[in-house]
């Protein structure tokens, strides 16, 4: 692939996309899908070792990589709960990093932390791919949405995306938004309880970018406008007094009778897990796309990344 600028690159925010960045990603991801669906598999990464070190648990971000590199002809390092690694001996970040950068080809870090993935950059001769970093950042989780939402718009421009849930923890829309102010004339709503509200640093940087952004805590009057409803779960990990947890977990519960005034031609997407805030018989409507297309295309964005990062 010529000019590939993504190589040997670290992930850490989706800050460091530019629109071309992410239209070679998504036509790369293309390409994945079809060899998935063709093929099943590839040897185009035959050779290279992923470490995968999840400090949080995790099971779709890890599996979906694990899939990555194995349908690319890869090999994995999986360390999922460190409890069992050497972190419980007090081993730090930086000194864990240098040990798998050294047998490895790239490391995908998951961690409680905000900023860790940087930091595990800085001591890393190897690409650190950011799977999470507290309530900071889900970059490939972002690429991985925009690339369900422009699969089946066809596009990205001009559209009313309406976030609904944790917007103050939920690293997932933090990283969503900032990409979608890449585009013209996209509209966002952040719909949350008064206690969760969308950080107030990155809404600024939302508006200093001249995207329509609005706040409010009902959500049903903005239904018949919205194109895609991304719904999030309040995330308890998050909450130091558990009795603000139980107030405010159940929000906003989206039921089919909710979903007669929403568009027939959008489309509701969730980051997953769902811990209530989505009933199961929501998943028989045909706009519910999370468990189908948004994680079938998680696996191809981040086949579509390896790809990218491991091979010239």
């Amino acid at each position: 692939m010529k000019n590939n600028s993504l190589y040997l690159s670290d992930i850490l925010s989706v800050d460091q996309f530019s629109k071309a960045d992410i239209a070679t990603i998504f036509a790369t991801a293309k390409k994945m899908e079809r060899i998935v669906k063709t093929k099943g598999a590839t040897d185009i990464l035959k050779g290279k070792i992923i470490t995968a070190l999840f400090y949080e648990p995790s099971s779709r971000t890890f599996g979906s990589f694990v899939t990555a590199i194995q349908r690319l002809g890869g090999g994995f390092i999986p360390i999922q709960g460190v409890q069992f690694s050497s972190v419980v001996k007090g081993e730090t970040l930086s000194d864990t990093v240098r040990v798998f950068a050294s047998f490895s080809d790239a490391i995908v870090l998951r961690h409680p932390e905000v900023g860790s993935a940087k930091i595990a950059a800085e001591f890393a001769n190897k690409p650190i791919i950011n799977a999470g970093d507290g309530v900071g950042e889900h970059p490939t989780q972002a690429l991985l949405d925009l690339f369900t939402i422009t699969n089946h718009f066809g596009k990205a421009d001009k559209l009313t995306i309406t976030m609904a849930g944790d917007m103050l923890n939920g690293r997932t829309v933090h990283s969503l938004s900032k990409l979608l102010s890449l585009y013209r004339g996209v509209t966002l709503n952040f719909v949350s309880p008064d206690i969760l509200k969308f950080p107030r640093e990155i809404m600024q940087k939302l508006t200093a970018r001249g995207m329509r952004v609005h706040e409010q805590e009902r959500l049903v009057d903005l239904l018949p406008a919205t194109d895609v409803l991304y719904v999030t779960r309040v995330q308890k990990e998050r909450f130091s007094d558990l009795s603000s947890y139980e107030k405010v977990k159940h929000h906003y519960i989206i039921t089919p009778e909710l979903l007669k005034s929403f568009k027939k031609t959008g489309i509701v997407m969730h980051p997953l897990p769902r811990v209530g805030e989505i009933t199961m018989d929501v998943d028989l409507d045909r706009r519910a796309v999370y468990i189908t297309e948004q994680m079938r295309n998680g696996m191809y964005v981040r086949m579509a990344l390896l790809r990218l990062i491991l091979n010239r």
